[in-house]
């Protein structure tokens, strides 16, 4: 019987235990689920790990198999020098179809314009201000085209938006213009009447929404971030909502959360904040990962989402 450490928050342990337990159990693979403190280290043979949980150090997980983790980024982990297992990241359909809706519905809000109309309750007909166009003349910009980033472009390509997407890497997806590299940036960037950024936390995209970058979108443009807090740098995006570059944003992820109450985002009149709820990993639909993930390795095969370390991602 092999032994799998549940190593987050203690309070979470209760959402987990029913779905893991059967998950596991439903691949055929005999094991105990331990929490910290419950089995020497080097009995573990996996780490259900979250960055928020009590082990940061590996070194005692000396027979750990794979480390496996419940978020979907990796960046406060994927540098640890303790951290000589695979690791691997979390693709959970239910935090996938989360970011979907999420990025859909404030895309939506913006091509829509419904932040007007619900200010405009004031009694004055205004059918003259005309109406929004097609989707299809509407140019949506994807940032990172990872497994949330195509799932999303893929959404906003149903309705017809005109979507095209950014990826470090070249990506070639039906329906999507995909473009890569600084140029391909430079000219996703200038099409970008709404931008949506789902990138990960590496040192190549830390603060790549800068002034330079921003100025290069439309005046005016829509912004949505439920990628990283440390794709934008504040200080630039302030001073472009200030000045009318960039006309609404809507942030759903910050370099420090909980957001303070005194940090400028909450009282500007162009920004929504939202509190890290655009993707969250579902127990049950994250147990499932991890469980097939666990019968990978008991089996031999190749684990999924296997994080690349000289990536970070």
């Amino acid at each position: 019987m092999i032994r799998v450490l549940f190593a987050d928050k203690p309070e979470n342990w209760g959402r987990y235990e029913t779905p893991l337990t059967e998950a596991i159990a439903a691949t055929g693979v005999e094991a105990q689920i331990v929490q910290p403190d419950e089995s020497d280290p080097a009995q573990i043979d996996y780490v259900v790990y979250s960055p928020q949980g009590p082990v940061q150090d590996f070194t005692a997980y000396t027979g750990a198999k794979a480390v496996l983790n419940l978020w979907a980024g990796v960046e406060r982990v994927v540098g640890n020098d303790t951290l000589t297992q695979p690791l691997c990241r979390m693709v959970d359909a239910g935090l996938e179809r989360g970011m979907v809706e999420y990025v859909t519905g404030h895309v939506l809000r913006y091509h829509l314009g419904i932040d007007a109309t619900l200010a405009q309750q004031d009694g004055v007909w205004r059918h003259d201000d005309g109406v929004p166009p097609l989707a299809r003349d509407r140019s949506v910009v994807m940032l990172g085209l990872g497994a949330l980033g195509k799932a999303c472009a893929e959404a906003l390509a149903g309705p017809g938006f005109a979507v095209t997407g950014w990826s470090r890497t070249r990506k070639d997806i039906p329906g999507i213009t995909c473009l890569s590299g600084d140029d391909g940036l430079a000219e996703a960037l200038s099409r970008a009447e709404i931008l949506v950024s789902i990138l990960p936390d590496t040192p190549e995209t830390t603060n790549l929404l800068n002034a330079d970058t921003l100025a290069q979108m439309p005046k005016g443009a829509r912004l949505v971030n439920p990628g990283r807090g440390t794709l934008i740098d504040d200080d630039a995006l302030l001073a472009a909502l200030d000045r009318g570059q960039i006309g609404h944003a809507t942030l759903d992820v910050f370099r420090v959360e909980p957001l303070p109450p005194e940090h400028p985002y909450w009282a500007h009149p162009q920004v929504t904040v939202t509190p890290h709820i655009a993707a969250e990993s579902r127990a049950e639909t994250a147990s499932e990962v991890i469980a097939e993930n666990i019968r990978r390795g008991e089996a031999g095969e190749p684990f999924l989402y296997l994080v690349d370390r000289s990536r970070g991602y």
